[in-house]
């Protein structure tokens, strides 16, 4: 029986992506570094940014890239020391490959998913990569091969890139892989495999159709695309995956077209957020504001400096607070975010300008104390 192709589709809305792009997609089968699969997606890149929408790279193939620059032994052991050497050694030429391709600054990021459970580095994490897209570049993230062991054993930028597409903001995360996208079976080994075009929920019978890696380079395989399809739908991004190494239907994404496979969102990626800043264990502190800050947050706005009253308890850069609102009557809980600065340092900028921030600490964080997309009004709650 020969096996159906994937019919086109419209790609979901989106301002901001994340793409993923695997080993197998810039390997040359030789050991070397190839343009050949990475060029038409640097094209799809620099034609999205010329339509005002942000791309985020997340980019394996470092150590595939060490790999090529070191002799063949057959003594060498294959262990994770070794693959954290050629990690190191192949990442300057992975992000130069990319470099090379694009026509603005291609920025190395290097994560682990530590960086991403700790709130402190989560929010640094964030900051960074929100002000290299302000600046136009284009950030290139992959794992921080070279020290994240764990992480370097399961060798999954699948799912790293659904935590950085929730990290950003995104509203879709793209995977590039070398299949066409999900099958009802393992495509090379059952020709009654049939194109799954669709997925509204990752169901145990979903799972049940992934196979295993299919390629000498890579470390990941159709079950980590769909963890990752998982914990981004969960975060309220949809989810795309296509064949990288089709030229077509790569070209189909500047289109708003793609021939894959689409893994719907639970709900809306602003609900997915402001659910978690609902609902996520505070740190017990509290800020104080006034009625015009507090309505201020009610209608969308940041909280700055210059609306707050007061600071009860100690928090760190990072935690998740309680606002609420001092008037004529007792003090009421109107919002929670995540807080830019600790609590000593909120204390010295109470009522303060925000030009005065760095002036009063010897540094900034940003202008705000809580962003507007780390603010959830409590007023509104339902739950």
């Amino acid at each position: 029986m020969e096996r159906r192709a994937f019919a086109e589709q419209t790609l979901p809305p989106w301002r901001r992506a994340v793409l993923k792009v695997g080993s197998s997609l810039l390997s040359d089968g030789q050991g070397e570094l190839s343009e050949r699969h990475a060029r038409p997606l640097a094209a799809f890149i620099a034609a999205s940014r010329a339509g005002g929408k942000d791309v985020v790279l997340v980019s394996s193939g470092a150590v595939a890239a060490g790999r090529a620059r070191v002799p063949a032994d057959p003594r060498r052991s294959g262990g994770l020391v070794l693959r954290q050497a050629l990690a190191a050694l192949g990442q300057t030429r992975m992000v130069g490959l990319w470099q090379g391709l694009l026509d603005v600054p291609a920025a190395q990021v290097l994560l682990s998913h530590d960086d991403l459970r700790n709130r402190r580095r989560y929010l640094n994490a964030r900051n960074t990569l929100l002000e290299l897209l302000r600046l136009g570049a284009v950030p290139v993230i992959n794992e921080n091969d070279t020290v994240a062991v764990e992480e370097l054993k399961l060798g999954d930028n699948d799912n790293l890139a659904a935590i950085v597409a929730a990290l950003v903001d995104a509203d879709l995360l793209l995977i590039a892989s070398d299949v066409d996208g999900l099958y009802s079976a393992h495509p090379q080994r059952d020709p009654a495999a049939q194109p799954i075009g669709a997925v509204e929920s990752i169901t145990p019978t979903v799972l049940a159709m992934a196979g295993e890696a299919g390629s000498a380079v890579g470390t990941g395989g159709m079950r980590t695309k769909l963890e990752a399809a998982t914990k981004a739908a969960n975060a309220g991004i949809a989810t795309v995956l296509f064949n990288g190494t089709d030229a077509h239907a790569v070209a189909l994404l500047a289109e708003g077209r793609f021939r894959g496979t689409r893994f719907a969102a639970s709900g809306t990626r602003l609900a997915a957020r402001k659910y978690w800043l609902r609902h996520a264990p505070g740190s017990g502190g509290r800020i104080r504001v006034d009625a015009g800050a507090a309505r201020a947050m009610l209608g969308g706005a940041s909280l700055l400096p210059g609306g707050i009253v007061g600071v009860d308890g100690e928090f760190a850069r990072g935690d998740i607070v309680e606002i609420v609102s001092v008037g004529s009557d007792a003090a009421h809980a109107v919002a929670r975010g995540l807080c830019q600065y600790a609590a000593n340092e909120v204390r010295r900028l109470a009522g303060r300008h925000t030009r005065e921030i760095e002036a009063i600490l010897g540094f900034s964080y940003g202008d705000t104390v809580i962003r507007r997309d780390d603010l959830v009004a409590l007023a509104e709650a339902t739950a």
